[in-house]
């Protein structure tokens, strides 16, 4: 796996690349593909049908999990950068409430200070947010893309570093009066640090495996251990032992500060991404694939899931079958799962950094084949349906939202970011052609039970036909509401999620007739300022029973609309 395209970033969320794409898409907005034919009519019908909603795999609370710290007063509290929010999280129950509410609880890190200000990096938005303990809400640092681990020294003074947007460590103004004193960069990617006994900053670096300890006075690093795959924070408990968590091994380890020497205390999952312990002790790590607060036994290894979701985010579905069952494949933003429809049951194809996948986003399925598209990373993949291993994914797409297996053998990939349809030649990775250009928010791309090749465009509300001789598009629906997810069922009728009504509607294709089969749903979540409009897809799926089922990104939860 490249660590250098497989970053943390994009798990969710590349910044960069989705302002890049912002702009290309403006561009495009104002362009229709010249090949694009008359609208179909379509008339709504008034009732809407008899469908039973059902909840197939229960959500979870968070969005996906990454910062953790426990605060004087004892509250344990974890942040999300997708969630936009900080979460409180009862050590002994596992209830989670909203501590900082969205939009201004992004959380990649966080921690209070000696006067009991809570401060805290908003990695998407380049920005620095302190509450203060009176409550007051200041903005420390703007324009600093990439802002992700923070920590107090024991004077008072805080400190915040850039990583995978940026490599550079700052000293901030917890007033907000002066601007960041950027100390140093191009450490490698200097991520969850903690100040030690000493007075020294103790972090871990990303990109080189190592444990370093810095003079933020002097501006000197100093590695303290080397060895790691990928390390991705470290904390000192109060005897002065510091605790350090692996993500892509999945494991904890006790570090000796003097001679480098490390001892490995527990093995978990991959996809850690920080830890917190608490004033008795007690160590607790986030898990960014399973939605999940684990408390770690330093003394036995014993693990022990605080909280825990089924799905992390839960984006776009593919239906397949395999062995005779009907099973969903879900991208799910830090894993690729699949859930067997028969019993509900999930299991996981692959998860970041634990297996040859990059932040799995969207997913499709034809001929024989799966392909994964991750819009945060730029990067598409594609493999057999049952595949024992996975291929690596193939990176610099623009904002691919979006990727089909085609007949013979290439794939078109759906770029949001330049408002285009790109065709990847078979066994050629770096033969792309644009295919068709001047798209408004190309979302979702299939096969129909047909054989036509469909798209939605999420930007201009229709979805349209490709003619994959000439590049023609031929409206089949428009004047839809925000459509990303949608399917076809074999008797010719289109399921999809008008996301920005809320809504699923079911359009008859050879009539235009359109009805909507299920409103005020779970789905549509997001916020004024995410890095793409197109932020987590709603995916829909139709099973063979007629049940269509479909994700709700509010609730990282799968459901299904059962006709009665």
């Amino acid at each position: 796996m490249d660590k250098k395209n497989n970053l943390k970033i994009a798990a969710g969320f590349a910044a960069a690349l989705a302002l890049a794409a912002c702009d290309d898409q403006k561009a495009a907005e104002d362009t229709a593909p010249e090949e694009m034919q008359a609208p179909a009519a379509q008339e709504e019908s008034a009732a809407p049908a008899s469908y039973k909603l059902e909840n197939v795999v229960p959500g979870s609370a968070f969005h996906g999990i990454h910062g953790i710290t426990e605060t004087s007063d004892g509250k344990l509290l974890a942040g999300s950068v997708l969630g936009r929010a900080i979460y409180e999280i009862d050590k002994e129950t596992g209830t989670v409430s909203i501590y900082e509410a969205p939009p201004t609880g992004m959380a990649d890190d966080l921690e209070e200070g000696p006067d009991g200000a809570l401060g805290w990096t908003a990695f998407l938005d380049g920005k620095y947010y302190l509450r203060t303990k009176d409550g007051e809400l200041r903005t420390l640092a703007e324009d600093l893309p990439g802002l992700n681990s923070t920590a107090w020294n024991m004077e008072g003074r805080l400190f915040a570093t850039q990583v995978f947007l940026g490599d550079a460590l700052y000293e901030l103004d917890p007033q907000g009066v002066a601007p960041p004193r950027k100390i140093m960069e191009g450490m490698g990617g200097l991520n969850g640090f903690d100040f030690g006994p000493d007075g020294k900053l103790y972090g871990p670096l990303w990109f080189k495996g190592e444990i370093v300890r810095v003079d933020v006075d002097e501006a000197t690093l100093e590695t303290v251990a080397t060895g790691f795959k990928t390390p991705a924070a470290v904390n000192f408990d109060s005897r002065g032992n510091l605790w350090a968590v692996d993500t892509a091994e999945g494991a904890v380890y006790k570090v000796d500060i003097d001679d480098g020497a490390r001892v490995k205390v527990a093995d978990v999952d991959a996809a850690i991404d920080n830890l917190a312990i608490t004033a008795d002790n007690r160590l607790f790590i986030t898990n960014m694939a399973d939605n999940a607060i684990i408390e770690i036994d330093t003394e036995t290894g014993e693990s022990t899931p605080l909280v825990k979701g089924k799905l992390a985010v839960a984006a776009d579905l593919a239906l397949v079958e395999e062995d005779g069952r009907e099973v969903l494949y879900v991208g799910d933003v830090f894993a690729l799962r699949k859930v067997d429809i028969a019993d509900g049951s999930v299991s996981e194809v692959g998860r970041v950094f634990g297996s040859n996948i990059d932040y799995p986003i969207s997913v499709a399925a034809a001929h024989g084949r799966i392909a994964v598209a991750g819009w945060s990373a730029g990067a598409v993949q594609a493999f057999e349906i049952g595949a024992a291993e996975l291929p690596g994914p193939h990176h610099g797409f623009n904002a691919p939202t979006d990727a089909l297996p085609l007949a013979d053998g290439s794939l078109l990939v759906a770029e949001y970011g330049r408002g285009a349809l790109v065709k990847v030649a078979a066994d050629d990775w770096k033969n792309r052609t644009d295919f068709v250009t001047g798209l408004k928010g190309p979302a979702n791309l299939m096969q129909g039970p047909d054989g036509r090749i469909y798209l939605s465009e999420q930007l201009a509300g229709r979805i349209s036909t490709l003619d994959l001789e000439t590049g023609t598009l031929t409206p089949v629906a428009e004047g839809l509401e925000g459509p990303e997810g949608f399917d076809i069922d074999t008797a010719g009728n289109l399921y999809v999620a008008e996301v920005g009504a809320r809504r699923i509607a079911r359009i008859d294709l050879s009539t235009s007739q359109k009805t909507v089969i299920a409103e005020d749903l779970p789905i549509g979540f997001g916020f004024e300022g995410d890095v793409l409009p197109l932020n987590v897809p709603t995916g829909v799926a139709v099973a063979k029973d007629g049940s269509v089922y479909f994700t709700s990104d509010i609730e990282a939860a799968l459901y299904k609309l059962t006709p009665q």
